[in-house]
This record gives C-alpha cells, sequence and structure tokens, in this order.
C-alpha cells in the first residue's frame, strides 16, 4: 500500500491525484522540474549483477512466471494535464529495459494516466489521445518483442478527472477500447486499475468485473488480467479489509486473473520510510493472503513491493520473496516498485546503472529469485 495525496490546483483547476509514492517523489509535483537524465547504452556492457554469495538458499522454491520491476514515469506530474513528456512525465527508457532482460527478469509494469490517454475534455468514453496512446504501444510492444511481458497499469486509483470513477459500465468500455489495441499480443497483461481507495466495495468489485469482461469483449481472450482490490490493494490487509470475501466472486470465462496486492514493509505498509519493521516483516505481512489464495485455489501477483538499501530491508524483501516461493506457485509473480528515467536519488529507484536500490537490493535480494 502507498500513500497518495490530493492536491488543489490553482487557478479554478480541478483536484487531482499524485502518482504513486507520494512521499518519495509527489514532493517534486511542488518544486521546479527535474531534468530528464537520459540513461546511457554504455552501462549495459558493464558487469551484470549476480545473486550475492551471501544469500541464504529459499528451499522448496517455485519460481515466478513473472519477476520483474515497475517502469515508472508516464504517470507522473498528474497535477498537470496533459503536460509536457520531458517535463512532468516521461516514457521508461529502452535501455533499463534491455538491462532488466540482459539480467533474467522477464515482466515490466508500465503505469500511465488515464486523463492523458483519454483526455478528460472527451469524457471517459471519449477518444484516446493518439500520441499518448502510441508512446504507450511503442514501449510496451518493445517488451513484448524482446520476449518479456508488459503490464498495461492505469495508474489513477479507481478516479478520473479527481472524481471517483461510478460509471461501471463506461469505465468497462474503456477498458474495451485499451484492450481493443492490443488484443493480439499475448504478452500483454491487463491491470484493472491501480490500488482502489476508499471506495465502496461493491462498487471496487463491479469496476474490476466490468473491466474484465471489457477486455475479453475487446479480443483479448489469452492475456492475463490483474484484479486490484480496496483499501490500496494491500496484502497484509486483504482479508482484514473485505478485499477476500468481495473479490473471489469474480468472474473471468477465460479463467485467467490473478490477484494484485501491494506490499511494503515500512511501520504502516505505505512504503514511504526507508526503514523496515523488521528483518521478518516481509513473510509476515503476506502470510493472511497466501494462506487465502491456497484455501480458494486462486492466484496472487506481488505488484509493487520495496524497502530501504539497509539490512532489515534486504532480509525482510529476500524473505517476503522466498515465502512466495516456498508458497506452492499460488504467487506467480511479483515487481519492485521502480525503475524509470525521473527518480533521482529516491531510495527505492532502482534505474540503472545508479538507482540506489541497485547496489544491495538486487543481487541481494532480488536476483536470488530470478
Amino acid at each position: 500500500m502507498k500513500v497518495t495525496v490530493a492536491i488543489v490546483a490553482a487557478a479554478a483547476s480541478l483536484p487531482v491525484l499524485v502518482s504513486a509514492q507520494a512521499a518519495a517523489w509527489g514532493q517534486l509535483l511542488l518544486l521546479p522540474r527535474p531534468k530528464i537524465v537520459r540513461t546511457s547504452t554504455l552501462y549495459l556492457n558493464q558487469p551484470q549483477p549476480t545473486p550475492s554469495t551471501g544469500a541464504a538458499t529459499c528451499a522448496g522454491a517455485t519460481k515466478f512466471k513473472y519477476f520483474g520491476v515497475n517502469q515508472a514515469g508516464a504517470e507522473f506530474g498528474s497535477n498537470t494535464i496533459p503536460g509536457n513528456l520531458g517535463t512532468h512525465y516521461a516514457w521508461p527508457t529502452t535501455t533499463s529495459i534491455d538491462y532488466f532482460l540482459g539480467i533474467g527478469m522477464n515482466t515490466f509494469r508500465i503505469p500511465f494516466l488515464m486523463e492523458r490517454l483519454t483526455p478528460p475534455a472527451q469524457g471517459l468514453t471519449g477518444d484516446m489521445d493518439a500520441t499518448y496512446l502510441a508512446a504507450l504501444r511503442k514501449i510496451a510492444t518493445y517488451v513484448t518483442g524482446k520476449g518479456g511481458h508488459a503490464i498495461i497499469d492505469p495508474h489513477n486509483y479507481g478516479r478520473y478527472n479527481g472524481a471517483i470513477i461510478t460509471d461501471t459500465a463506461g469505465f468497462g468500455t474503456w477498458c474495451k477500447k485499451l484492450a481493443s489495441e492490443f488484443q493480439y499480443d499475448s504478452n500483454i497483461i491487463f491491470d484493472t486499475n491501480n490500488e482502489y481507495h476508499d471506495m465502496d466495495q461493491t462498487l471496487v468489485f463491479n469496476l474490476n468485473q466490468a473491466c474484465i469482461n471489457g477486455i475479453r469483449a475487446a479480443g483479448a481472450t489469452s492475456q492475463l488480467i490483474l484484479v486490484e482490490g480496496n483499501s490500496w490493494t494491500g496484502a497484509w490487509s486483504w482479508v482484514s479489509s473485505g478485499n477476500a470475501a468481495s473479490m473471489i466472486d469474480l468472474e473471468d470465462p477465460n479463467d485467467n486473473i490473478a490477484f494484485e496486492m501491494h506490499q511494503y514493509l515500512d511501520s504502516d505498509s505505505s512504503g514511504t520510510s526507508e526503514n523496515c519493521v523488521s528483518s521478518t516483516i516481509g513473510a509476515e505481512r503476506l502470510t493472511a493472503a497466501t494462506n487465502w489464495l491456497k484455501q480458494n485455489e486462486k492466484k496472487g501477483f506481488l505488484g509493487e513491493t520495496g524497502g530501504g538499501s539497509n539490512d532489515a530491508c534486504i532480509a525482510a524483501v529476500y524473505g517476503a520473496l522466498c515465502h512466495m516461493q516456498q508458497a506452492g506457485g499460488v504467487w506467480i509473480g511479483a515487481l519492485w516498485w521502480a525503475a524509470g528515467p525521473m527518480w533521482g536519488n529516491y531510495y527505492q529507484s532502482i534505474e540503472p546503472p545508479n538507482g540506489i536500490s541497485v547496489s544491495r537490493i538486487l543481487p541481494e535480494a532480488l536476483m536470488p529469485f530470478v
């Protein structure tokens, strides 16, 4: 679960959502815009990380089918719609994608804003912006063209144009239109929406079901769909929040959905502190969700996780991933939050070559599970 904030824009503009990880980069929305540092291809020739020789062995592990990183940036600057490419937001770089593919990762979640794809002036079911759509398609098909999996992630928290989405039919139509752009690419994965929160539980269920129906109606019948829950889709609260009781009834005619959950390891599971509660907190916070997946023969997907580059967090991340791989295959994937070209010195940045998480998190906590 991440903390997000609502910002009331000046000059009578509507409230809009700040994109992921508010404490880490949301403050950038109030400061002069950072320059985007485009990564050079030179680092691809540097020695690539290997699992730390000091890493413990995760006995009895079932490897993830999907493992990789979020590639954030296109959802940045959400208080400026549509915003300027290179100033308010940026798309992932192909050099970053190549780096992670080169070390054995295979899955990349690509967050974007619904308002940039479908301008508010058009309405939820209106025409999509051709330029933004082309950029989304370009980076997604670059991933899939290299044999990887690209997760298309509308990073909107169940909101559109500053308000909770209540038009379930319209949302289903929006999902259908988006899916029609990728219906023939079997390596695309659809995420219904990022981190629904503070919403009616039945509405969250209905939005997910409408999106599933829309995706399948578009002819995208082979692709995996990731459904997210209410309460920031937190794994630690999946059962206690009511998500478990509600979301279990979602139906997919193609029987190819997984329940996407997020889990951070700081004191409030918000992902806003580099300090983890303990070296075992990762596995502890996943246990209830794991048991639910097992008991109900469902599949789970950890769409976001992260922590600081310190001993406790490295052990906690490693422990979480080991717990998942020892769960008999109910967890099919996991992704680090996050790579992307605009993070600067954000403590969870894994953008090569110099993101803070590259030097220790990558070899010690992630590479053992590739």
